[in-house]
């Protein structure tokens, strides 16, 4: 079990919570010791979670709810982002605009996190996009490396790690690993749902990351699947490997 607390992070209200016997909780950001989770529980992101959890919903369907659930997670992970002003010349006077002052590198892991780096660039167009390849050993539940394509050097720039699900944390520890070897000391892991058991392994490394989500689940079942969880986000997305 988790120590939590909660705090409000800034005048702005949006809708955070937990479904828990019936009861709805507003808050904005759980403190889990020393790592930020904050968790994305706004009314329409629940009702695309629904239909990401929902057995009947196609691969199509399952894709679409994907992405624009993506693309909320993505807006609350930018909500601190620092930005630069600028002079900007409207057709009627001059005005102060604003642009990121350092975007973020975009790190989906394949290949679930394909699903989610379309409409995160969408959302952060100047962002430069790598890449960290996993596949899951049924057996062992480990996660096996096939792929890094990162810059050689990520000091001083914050790195987005777009999976849809944080289950044991072995895939993410993996890539934040990689990211860490390259200088990265600003992580944030952006998953759709996450077991406690996952998140636990997070905040146990030491490596500098916080979590956006739109669900903290109940658990991980035998199979090391997150219940009640999404199924397999990669087969669901593109079918059975």
């Amino acid at each position: 079990m988790h120590t939590c607390r909660y705090k409000e992070v800034d005048a702005f209200t949006v809708l955070f919570g937990s479904m828990r016997a019936g009861i709805f909780v507003t808050f904005s950001t759980t403190m889990l010791i020393g790592m930020e989770t904050l968790v994305v529980d706004h009314p329409i992101a629940a009702v695309r979670l629904s239909t990401m959890r929902d057995a009947r919903s196609d691969r199509a369907t399952f894709r679409s709810a994907l992405r624009e659930l993506t693309q909320m997670l993505v807006y609350e992970a930018m909500r601190s982002a620092p930005v630069e002003k600028f002079a900007v010349e409207t057709p009627v006077s001059t005005a102060t605009g604003y642009r990121l002052a350092s975007p973020p590198l975009l790190v989906p892991v394949l290949r679930a996190g394909l699903g989610m780096v379309d409409q995160a660039s969408i959302m952060i167009p100047e962002a430069q996009t790598g890449f960290v390849g996993m596949a899951r050993d049924e057996d062992t539940h480990q996660p096996v490396p096939y792929l890094e394509a990162l810059p050689a050097s990520l000091a001083g720039r914050q790195v987005f790690v777009l999976d849809p699900m944080l289950a044991t944390g072995g895939s993410l520890l993996h890539t934040f690993a990689l990211l860490a070897d390259r200088g990265a000391t600003d992580i944030t892991a952006i998953c759709v749902v996450c077991a406690p058991e996952g998140l636990k392994a997070l905040e146990t490394s030491g490596y500098p990351v916080r979590v956006v989500t739109a669900s903290i689940d109940e658990r991980l079942n035998d199979d090391a699947f997150i219940v009640p969880g999404l199924g397999d986000a990669g087969d669901r997305q593109f079918g059975p490997r």
